[in-house]
């Protein structure tokens, strides 16, 4: 039991000496030096010398129209989104919702006929109406909410 505590110990001194020697190699920087510095931040924080944070508002500061054409809209121009078509929505108790099988009739909050919502990401961007294409469901898009429309609805 001793020597398996002496060994433990011989093995923790080990590794203190190869941390010292690390630390001894990355720089003469000793713990004089540190305080030195923490000295010198806080001595600028005292006397006001460092800018304050700039604070985010609610609004951007350019209220004008958005631009969608310019080098930084590269960059995004990739990425992937989710897009969605919602025909209705509806409040369900879980009641119901367990008792739901198949052949359950679920009433929404649209009308027959009336325009669904075109969503990316769950905001929405458009309305449009029901087609078929090759043998699929798609969308025609009748009228498109644009983007400074869209960018207040964020806010």
């Amino acid at each position: 039991m001793a020597d398996e505590h002496e060994m433990t110990s011989a093995e923790d001194q080990a590794l203190a000496d190869e941390w010292a020697a690390a630390l001894g190699e990355s720089g003469d920087a000793g713990q004089s030096d540190i305080d030195a510095l923490l000295a010198a931040d806080a001595g600028h924080s005292a006397s006001g010398s460092r800018l304050p944070m700039e604070e985010f508002g609610s609004s951007p500061k350019h209220n004008g129209p958005v631009n969608l054409e310019g080098p930084n809209l590269d960059v995004i121009l990739d990425i992937p989104v989710t897009i969605s078509m919602e025909v209705g929505a509806t409040d369900i108790n879980i009641r119901n919702l367990l008792q739901l099988n198949q052949g359950s009739v679920i009433e929404l909050d649209r009308l027959a006929g009336e325009p669904l919502d075109v969503l990316v990401n769950g905001t929405l961007i458009a309305h449009g109406e029901v087609v078929v294409v090759n043998e699929k469901f798609g969308i025609r898009l009748t009228d498109v909410i644009s983007p400074s429309e869209r960018i207040k609805k964020l806010r």
